[in-house]
């Protein structure tokens, strides 16, 4: 079992270049598996975590329901947006400038396997997190991600989820709005929840912004203590 993630920083990219760059990752590992099994072999298998920044882009994952997007065509590129329909579960969301977007690429085999228990360490890494800023956040019952004032008419998500998995190797994962600009979400029906809000880590603090290094630095720790894994730069 390997332990070790491989942590990569790719700043502001392109989301398609950023998915292609996942599908290679995650292509690497299977293969490896893969070989592993047909020849009895025991290569060690990668993990990797990746952080970026997107430009104003709309992504559907595969049981979502395009009606979800509110914007056509031409309204799309008129705001500066692209969207793509992609392979991880969950509807609709945004990414663009000033969200932290994690994609780990992990072999579960080296933690554990259960799809259900990775979820709910990705929001633990998130919860944790934002309790160091003052924030009580919390799970939404059926609802993936991460959120405040669940129960109440001013639950308002803050963290995005949604991953791909085949034989134990995940791709994807979770969209932390620090810094967002959340106009975006106006333009779509965030994960095809209709009637809850979305909020920002600045707008909760009521600050003009919040250092999204520290944020970065603050999920990485908590992830590493709840996978109980090394987190290599």
């Amino acid at each position: 079992m390997n332990k070790q993630i491989v942590l990569r920083d790719l700043g502001l990219k392109d989301y398609k270049e950023v998915w292609d760059y996942q599908e290679s990752l995650f292509k690497e590992i299977l293969d490896i598996k893969i070989a592993n099994r047909r020849e009895e072999k025991e290569e060690v298998t990668p993990n990797y975590f990746l952080f970026v920044e997107h430009p104003h882009v709309y992504t559907l994952g595969k049981s979502g329901d395009f009606a979800n997007l509110l914007l056509n065509e031409k309204q799309l590129a008129d705001k500066g947006a692209s969207y793509y329909k992609i392979n991880r579960g969950g509807d609709i969301t945004y990414h663009g400038p000033g969200q932290v977007v994690g994609y780990p690429i992990l072999d579960l085999e080296n933690f554990f396997t259960d799809i259900h228990k990775y979820l709910r360490f990705l929001e633990e890494a998130i919860i944790r997190t934002l309790a160091e800023y003052g924030l009580q956040c919390e799970r939404s019952e059926g609802e993936t991600g991460v959120w405040l004032g669940v129960g109440t008419p001013f639950a308002r998500k803050i963290c995005a989820m949604g991953v791909r998995a085949s034989r134990w190797v995940t791709m994807h994962g979770f969209a932390l709005n620090v810094n967002s600009d959340l106009g975006y979400f106006d333009n779509i029906i965030p994960c095809g929840i209709k009637d809850k809000a979305v909020t920002s880590l600045h707008v909760e603090l009521g600050v003009a912004k919040v250092d999204e290094e520290e944020v970065k630095a603050k999920i990485k720790k908590h992830f590493a203590a709840l996978f109980e894994a090394e987190i290599k730069d």
